[in-house]
């Protein structure tokens, strides 16, 4: 009996199918989920979301959310996430310089432009990782 995975970002349903288990990178720890789990809702850290089904993985990278996990389903509310086949490594490596350079000439770093600028970091790195290490094959449920 399969569970219910949508992966839902601020701009588009990134993943919906039936599945065997849903790996979540919660704020308390890596979490896996089976068909039939307790309900709970809980708070995602920056990472990978695997989902296997019939022996097959796919990874994708999060920005941070929530999940909603019911006995039937698990619903991710993600504030970005995307399909770690679909990152464009270049796209990815210029944002990240681009980052990097605007954190170089920003002073305070209580700004609002500070804080936008290093969650730009943290996010380019974590795509750039996924895409590396992810698409040589490496990982296994659980990795990330």
């Amino acid at each position: 009996m399969p569970i219910r995975c949508e992966i839902v970002s601020q701009d588009r349903i990134v993943y919906q199918d039936d599945v065997d288990i849903v790996v979540l990178p919660g704020v308390e720890g890596v979490m896996g989920i089976l068909p039939n789990h307790s309900p709970l809702l809980t708070i995602l850290k920056y990472g990978i979301i695997t989902v296997r089904k019939k022996g097959e993985e796919q990874f994708f990278t999060v920005a941070g959310g929530v999940a909603e996990v019911l006995p039937e389903a698990v619903v991710i509310l993600a504030d970005a996430a995307e399909n770690v086949m679909e990152i464009n490594l270049a796209r990815a490596e210029e944002a990240r310089r681009r980052a990097e350079e605007l954190l170089s000439k920003i002073s305070d770093v209580d700004t609002d432009e500070y804080l936008a600028a290093q969650a730009a970091l943290r996010r380019s790195t974590l795509r750039i990782s996924a895409a590396q290490r992810y698409r040589s094959g490496q990982p296994r449920i659980g990795g990330g």
